[in-house]
């Protein structure tokens, strides 16, 4: 399990705000509800959020399958990429934006899924705590 206790206070100290909504702190993932934390960057510095995940639990599968799939990908990269930077202009609010992109990312992790089976992809070791 993550370390609240221990992790907040490492990325506070270099600045990381832990999200406060409800959704940053618990996802769904293989039908199962998964613990996470999610942090915004320090003011003034590049938009990123940075996910905190149980590295066995099926959120962190998840989390690789879909990085790695779009790098694999080229025409799933670009056609998320044009999805999200549409949804950012469109859906500012970041519950309405969640919930409009929840669907479309159901339809990209089934291509990502389909992606693992042809390719035998496997997520990479991960370092015990």
């Amino acid at each position: 399990m993550r370390n609240e206790a221990r992790d907040v206070p490492l990325l506070a100290a270099i600045g990381f705000r832990c999200r406060p909504e409800p959704w940053n702190h618990h996802e769904v993932s293989a039908g199962q509800r998964c613990r996470k934390l999610v942090f915004a960057p320090p003011i003034g510095a590049r938009r990123s959020n940075v996910h905190l995940r149980d590295s066995a639990g099926p959120n962190a599968r998840c989390a690789l399958l879909f990085r790695d799939y779009l790098r694999a990908d080229r025409t799933a990269r670009e056609a998320w990429d044009a999805f999200k930077q549409r949804l950012a202009v469109s859906v500012p609010d970041l519950l309405e934006n969640g919930q409009i992109k929840a669907p479309a990312t159901e339809v990209l992790m089934a291509g990502a899924e389909r992606w693992a089976s042809e390719t035998g992809w496997q997520p990479s070791q991960f370092p015990q705590e």
